[in-house]
């Protein structure tokens, strides 16, 4: 059942043919992590993808004040990955680690990639995944992190995520807002006792 959630989501990037499932399907690796265990650490060389089945997962870094500073979440249907560092087979400068008791399904990049070769839906996947998780979705994160202040990010995001809002602790909103969970609980003050917007 795992493996057919995985295909499932992948046909809805393209129409993946049943060769390259059947060749697909031996490299998926059912791994399990426990909450704050982790999947890459910083510095290390990740030569894996995962697919959340259930579950999630963030990627973080330390930031210049010793605190936590998350870039991404990764929730169920998602491949968590350390992209840039995996392709050029670097140390990663991030890590991603488990936020919930997690279930994934793990292929190594290297294999993979020779299936992109082979395969022309898998390339079309492949291409269309990172296109649209890697450059559509992150180029207006980056432009709201650079232009809009933290109650106008959290606003955002809770219009954006409800659902993935309702599941992370303050702390983690805090650290991905890349303010304290002090300003957070002031942001959520200011949500509640603000108007209503008369239109």
């Amino acid at each position: 059942m795992t493996v057919e959630t995985f295909f499932a989501k992948i046909r809805t990037y393209t129409d993946l043919s049943a060769h390259a499932e059947q060749a697909w399907t031996p490299l998926l690796k059912e791994r399990r992590y426990s909450k704050d265990e982790p999947f890459i650490r910083a510095g290390d060389v990740p030569t894996t993808f995962a697919f959340v089945v259930h579950g999630l997962m963030c990627q973080h870094y330390v930031g210049r004040d010793g605190g936590m500073v998350i870039k991404y979440f990764f929730p169920e249907n998602r491949i968590a990955a350390s992209a840039s560092a995996t392709l050029l087979g670097e140390p990663s400068l991030f890590a991603i680690t488990a936020i919930e008791d997690s279930m994934v399904l793990e292929y190594d990049f290297a294999a993979f990639k020779s299936l992109v070769g082979e395969y022309p839906s898998i390339a079309a996947f492949y291409i269309r995944y990172m296109e649209q998780h890697w450059i559509i979705e992150k180029e207006p994160l980056e432009i709201a992190f650079r232009n809009d202040n933290a109650l106008q990010r959290y606003l955002d995001f809770i219009r954006s995520e409800p659902d993935l809002h309702k599941r992370l602790k303050q702390h983690h909103i805090a650290a991905w807002l890349g303010i304290t969970p002090e300003s957070l609980s002031r942001l959520r003050r200011a949500i509640a006792y603000a108007p209503p917007n008369k239109s």
